[in-house]
């Protein structure tokens, strides 16, 4: 179990601390939502969930293999949707250089396609992943 936990600043925003390590971040509203978009707003943290999960998810599975994966980027696009408002699509485009052999390809998109973050978002939400091999 990891505990979050925030204080709402005022201005509409907030501190969050991460209760193992004490770092913190800070949010708030975006510009298109009565915000200064100084931070991250809430909704730009699920898009950088998404995008640091399906890395650190390939990167985990890359180490077991003894697959270097060092340099590979990720892309990650947040559309709204207006009524309701929500996140309505989250297309991921994922860049990786480097040699890999069909085998390996299929080994690091299976990774990406289960990382935990991806596999909690709502149905409804348009995430997919593009892969894009270079070498």
């Amino acid at each position: 179990m990891v505990t979050i936990t925030a204080r709402y600043e005022g201005d509409l925003c907030c501190t969050a601390t991460h209760g193992p390590s004490t770092a913190t971040l800070q949010t708030d509203a975006p510009k298109d939502n009565e915000g200064l978009g100084r931070f991250f707003s809430s909704t730009d943290l699920v898009a950088t969930a998404l995008g640091t999960c399906i890395l650190t998810t390939m990167g985990i599975v890359a180490r077991r293999h003894g697959i270097e994966l060092k340099g590979a980027t990720v892309r990650v696009e947040k559309h709204m949707t207006a009524a309701p408002r929500r996140i309505g699509r989250l297309p991921v485009e994922l860049s990786v250089p480097g040699v890999f052999t069909p085998e390996q390809k299929k080994l690091l998109e299976n990774a990406a396609h289960g990382c935990p973050v991806h596999k909690s978002l709502h149905p409804d939400i348009d995430a997919r992943i593009t892969f894009l091999w270079h070498g």
